[in-house]
């Protein structure tokens, strides 16, 4: 190869190098250009999205601020609105008688407002009673001096029936009274209390002499002769044995405990309720026979009203649980605000749910072999009766003039299942019926034909 071909050749590697760098630095130009485009066209993206943010947020801001008034507005608002105290509640419907009621709702007007005020009440339930009542208060014979029937929710508290009439006192509400001696449905506190404090089970013996139904000083030694019955304590309960009772209040429980028990069960104190309620009453004398006398019920100043037997009944069924009773769910303005919601209030700590199971069962020895197997007679056979559990209380004693014998049944009904469709199927009930000249329909005849409408579709 000579010189120039040296030269040629060198210079064209030269030109094509640089050719080369030249190409080079276009193309990474040409792929900076668009890199600087791209990033140009992120910023500017996100800078309109927080354009958009902001001017969303400013919008969104003055809507919040059009829709939702400040706070202190707000509390203003509230204060404004009418509302009505538990004190004002009582005081209001106090004056209104749920006796007989065959409404649901109805309006009442306080500080010149109307309220609606929606009950608990079931009207198929009163209308029932309503009617036989109605034809009851047409007879000549039989027809009752008084009669008050409580129906009542045991898990809640709330009345859904209350039915009843008063012939001396006819714009009274005889369920609200509590001027009706007690007689046996003592005979509950009473057990509960010997089952707690002195171990009794259903199957403890017991022993008494003379009649069933007597109370005499000498039926309260404690000697066992060949004139001497023994019988077990469910039994004693289920025919209500009034010696045996009140042996256990006189020697074995005493002022302290029964007294203990009476304030258990809310004996003289008032109700916390929208319900105009009298006190139940107890007092202790000291005098030894009075606490027999207590003990088995056989007295006239134990005196309970029909809404406090259901109480009573409900704490048996609730387990040992007691509730306070209502008839009022809740109360609402004109501008359909609802200032006044019941809540239920569960009270604890009156006997313990073993004791109430024993109470249970004691109940339900009543009503198969015990004071209401007469009126129950065939019940496992009924359709309706059949499928429940059944427990009840009876009472009876004439009061002071003799004039009136008062006849109770208290208690409570259940499904077999634990619910039909979800729903409570547990009802306490307490009728007492205040019978003249002629004994007509006992309390716990209508205890049977209440529970029979009441479950009519299970």
């Amino acid at each position: 190869m000579n010189k120039n071909s040296r030269q040629y050749t060198w210079s064209a590697l030269k030109k094509q190098s640089a050719s080369q760098k030249n190409n080079k630095k276009q193309s990474i130009q040409k792929l900076i250009k668009p890199a600087i485009y791209v990033g140009i066209a992120i910023l500017v993206l996100f800078a309109g999205m927080s354009c958009v943010s902001f001017i969303y947020a400013s919008i969104f801001t003055q809507k919040t601020k059009a829709i939702a008034p400040p706070k202190e507005k707000m509390k203003s608002e509230i204060d404004a609105r009418p509302s009505i105290t538990d004190n004002e509640i009582k005081d209001i419907l106090g004056e209104q008688n749920f006796l007989n009621s065959t409404q649901k709702k109805f309006t009442i007007t306080f500080k010149n407002q109307p309220y609606e005020v929606v009950t608990s009440l079931n009207i198929s339930l009163q209308q029932f009673l309503n009617k036989k009542l109605n034809r009851v208060k047409k007879l000549g014979r039989g027809k009752p001096q008084r009669i008050a029937i409580i129906v009542m929710d045991p898990g809640s508290g709330k009345i859904i029936s209350m039915t009843g009439f008063d012939q001396l006192y006819p714009d009274s509400n005889p369920c609200f009274k509590s001027d009706y001696p007690a007689a046996s449905i003592f005979k509950i506190i009473t057990a509960a209390a010997a089952v707690e404090e002195l171990d009794f089970t259903p199957y403890t013996p017991l022993y008494f002499n003379g009649s069933k139904y007597t109370l005499y000083k000498r039926q309260l030694r404690d000697v066992k002769n060949k004139y001497t019955t023994k019988i077990s304590f469910k039994n004693a309960f289920a025919e209500s044995v009034n010696p045996v009772f009140g042996k256990i209040g006189q020697n074995r429980l005493g002022n302290t405990i029964l007294g203990n028990y009476s304030d258990k069960f809310e004996f003289n104190k008032d109700i916390v309720s929208e319900l105009m309620l009298e006190p139940s009453r107890l007092e202790f004398t000291g005098n030894p026979y009075q606490l027999a006398e207590i003990g088995c019920g056989f007295n006239h100043t134990t005196t309970i009203s029909p809404v406090f037997g259901a109480m009573i009944s409900s704490t048996i069924i609730n387990n040992g649980k007691r509730v306070v009773p209502s008839i009022v769910e809740k109360i609402v303005d004109s501008q359909n605000n609802i200032i006044y919601d019941k809540n239920n209030i569960m009270l604890t700590g009156t006997i313990s749910p073993e004791t109430a199971s024993i109470i249970q069962s004691m109940m339900q020895t009543t009503i198969k072999t015990g004071t209401a197997k007469k009126t129950f007679r065939g019940y496992n056979r009924d359709k309706i009766l059949s499928k429940l559990v059944i427990g009840g209380k009876t009472g009876s004693i004439y009061n002071k003039e003799h004039t009136i014998k008062y006849d109770w049944f208290t208690g409570f009904a259940k499904t077999k299942e634990n619910s039909i469709n979800g729903n409570n199927n547990t009802i306490a009930l307490s009728i007492v019926v205040g019978h003249g000249d002629y004994i007509g329909t006992r309390a716990c005849e209508y205890s049977k034909m209440i529970i029979k409408e009441y479950y009519k579709n299970i």
